[in-house]
């Protein structure tokens, strides 16, 4: 993740809202959902595209012991190098529980073309 400066593709803040890290250039938190600026265009808020999108549901059967659930969130570069790793979620599902799982990536485009140094990373 990157913390760039104001202004520069992949630069973040914190969402004054819930906290979460963001992209400074966000619209509405894709957290909370809450909306941070108004002074935005319409077609800049609605110009983000899904470039992957998975989903499932996992079953636990009726009979047996509970389940305990962790969902990891990795992220890699092009190397396979690990930039960010975070629990999202723990749970349990007890005999004839169910729980689905979605993961959406959104992807905005910039007109920035410059790419940060390596200080510039976080990961």
């Amino acid at each position: 993740m990157s913390n760039g400066r104001p202004g520069e593709a992949g630069a973040t803040r914190v969402c004054p809202h819930c906290k979460t890290t963001i992209l400074q250039s966000a619209t509405i938190c894709p957290s909370c959902r809450h909306y941070l600026r108004f002074d935005a265009p319409a077609s800049v808020a609605g110009a983000s595209s899904k470039a992957l999108q998975v989903e499932g549901t996992i079953r636990h059967p009726a009979e047996g012991g509970a389940w305990e659930y962790s969902v990891v969130l990795v992220v890699r570069d092009e190397e396979g190098k690990e930039l960010n790793r975070q629990v999202v979620g723990v749970g349990a599902l007890f005999g004839g529980d169910e729980r689905s799982f979605s993961l959406t990536v959104e992807v905005t485009p910039t007109h920035d073309t410059r790419r940060p140094g390596k200080r510039g990373l976080r990961h």
